[in-house]
């Protein structure tokens, strides 16, 4: 009986290479496992970002309004006539502000002539001077045509045309 329980005793003791196969291949799940619960961790973390990214709306396209071209006569000290040839582009935000700007387009014109004939040519000739009149007009077109409205809102104005003579 010695003889016998010996070698069992022996076998039992060391793993079988079967035993060690199955080992290694639970070992390999389980780390493959945990390697895909990490990947799905990160990227589960990142898809709501994402996802708020993309359902944000890109800025509408801005919308351009041309105004046509206005002539007018500035102040002159020398006693020379002066003029002053302008095309105006107005840079909006939305189709709305374009209707309200053309139901009182003229309106908006004699405010722009009034303001335009009260400068004089070398006010007009520096850069400064340019983006100055460009705020200016600004403000002069943003007031409110009718009162108790809400004053409309231009993003910028541009000029096509200025030409002092």
């Amino acid at each position: 009986m010695a003889t016998t329980t010996a070698p069992q005793q022996t076998a039992s003791a060391s793993p079988g290479p079967m035993k060690r196969i199955i080992l290694i291949a639970l070992i390999a799940i389980i780390a493959a496992g945990a390697a895909g619960a990490g990947v799905w961790f990160f990227m589960s973390k990142r898809a709501p970002a994402a996802a708020s990214a993309a359902e944000a709306l890109p800025p509408p396209a801005p919308l351009f309004f041309p105004l046509e071209s206005m002539t007018v006569n500035l102040q002159s000290d020398d006693g020379q006539q002066h003029f002053l040839r302008i095309g105006l582009t107005l840079k909006l935000s939305d189709a709305k502000t374009q209707q309200e700007l053309t139901d009182h387009m003229p309106e908006l014109r004699s405010r722009i002539l009034l303001a335009l004939s009260n400068h004089h040519p070398d006010d007009l000739a520096p850069l400064d001077g340019k983006r100055a009149l460009a705020t200016e007009l600004k403000s002069l077109i943003e007031e409110p045509t009718d009162k108790g409205a809400p004053p409309v809102h231009v993003d910028d104005v541009l000029f096509t045309e200025f030409v002092v003579q």
